[in-house]
């Protein structure tokens, strides 16, 4: 880990915080929430010893990148703007790209707006969403899994920061990471969610204390906000992104979740992925992967094997 070199980059007005190590085709890897770069940890050292240059950042209002504070300022025409950037900044015409959660859905979007730049994507956990050209993503999601759904529940800019706040960040990191219930989160108001999930008596093998603490470090200075952002700003993406609407993603594609994983078991999930649909909006799909007895964090989870699937995928593409 001394290893991974670190700098600040100013991209789109905003400085935002690099991670990276080793030499050869660039890898780069996006994080979701409530992570930072450093949920690719174990992918960096691995890609890096096998002849790659592995590059993380923490994505716009996470860990030492800044935080506008409007969410008006984070659709995903915004982060595909900072990621494209980032490559200029680094002068790197193309690369392999990588994400899970809300990083898989910053590469979908990555991959639709500018697939010149990507070489191949290796994504993880959450499956691409074409755009609905009449319904907006939190309706659906209110009309389809109720007012308190999690995702509907975070709209409110402050109150889940607020609910947040009641309770220790480690805790909350820890029980979040380390959770395995695949139904999708529904959090009454009368609950909230610090009080949704009960703190581990122990951390499962692959989270160690020091995780931990770095989370829980960078979550305490930072706040949860500009995470939170990112779901208060997709119907606006929604709004901005109707020139896309059936639209395919034209690069060559592995997806990887865990059949434990919360955004597998959501509704119509499982037949989207294997019943043809996944393949028509993404007709490069090459690989899908469903790894059994795994839950939503599944690179920190099973970092070996996440490792080699993405090794053996972007290989095939080498020169």
């Amino acid at each position: 880990m001394e290893k991974i070199e670190h700098k600040m980059v100013n991209i789109n007005g905003i400085n935002m915080h690099v991670a990276e190590i080793g030499e050869g085709p660039p890898v780069l890897f996006l994080h979701g929430f409530p992570e930072l770069w450093y949920s690719w940890r174990h992918q960096m050292l691995s890609l890096s010893s096998r002849g790659y240059r592995a590059i993380a950042l923490d994505l716009r209002g996470y860990g030492d990148s800044d935080a506008p504070p409007c969410s008006t300022n984070y659709t995903a025409l915004h982060i595909v703007g900072d990621l494209v950037g980032l490559l200029d900044a680094l002068e790197l015409e193309q690369v392999f790209l990588v994400g899970h959660d809300w990083g898989a859905v910053i590469a979908w979007y990555f991959c639709l707006f500018r697939p010149d730049r990507i070489k191949a994507l290796v994504n993880m956990s959450v499956a691409y969403r074409p755009r609905h050209p009449s319904i907006k993503p939190i309706h659906a999601m209110r009309a389809m899994l109720g007012d308190d759904f999690y995702i509907c529940r975070f709209q409110e800019p402050g109150e889940a920061e607020e609910e947040f706040g009641r309770t220790d960040t480690a805790k909350l990191m820890k029980t979040v990471l380390s959770n395995r219930d695949p139904r999708p989160p529904c959090v009454p108001k009368e609950i909230g969610f610090a009080a949704f999930y009960e703190t581990p008596t122990t951390l499962p093998s692959w989270l160690t204390e020091e995780d931990i603490d770095y989370y829980a470090t960078k979550y305490s200075q930072k706040g949860f906000t500009g995470g939170l952002n990112y779901y208060r700003a997709m119907d606006l993406t929604w709004d901005l992104t109707g020139a896309w609407t059936g639209a395919q993603i034209k690069v060559p594609v592995k997806f990887i979740i865990g059949d434990l994983d919360l955004t597998y078991n959501g509704p119509g999930v499982k037949d989207y992925i294997h019943k043809g649909e996944f393949k028509k909006d993404v007709p490069l799909l090459e690989d899908v992967v469903v790894m059994e007895g795994v839950a939503h964090f599944i690179n920190q989870e099973k970092p070996e094997e996440t490792s080699a699937h993405i090794f053996d995928f972007i290989q095939k593409f080498e020169i």
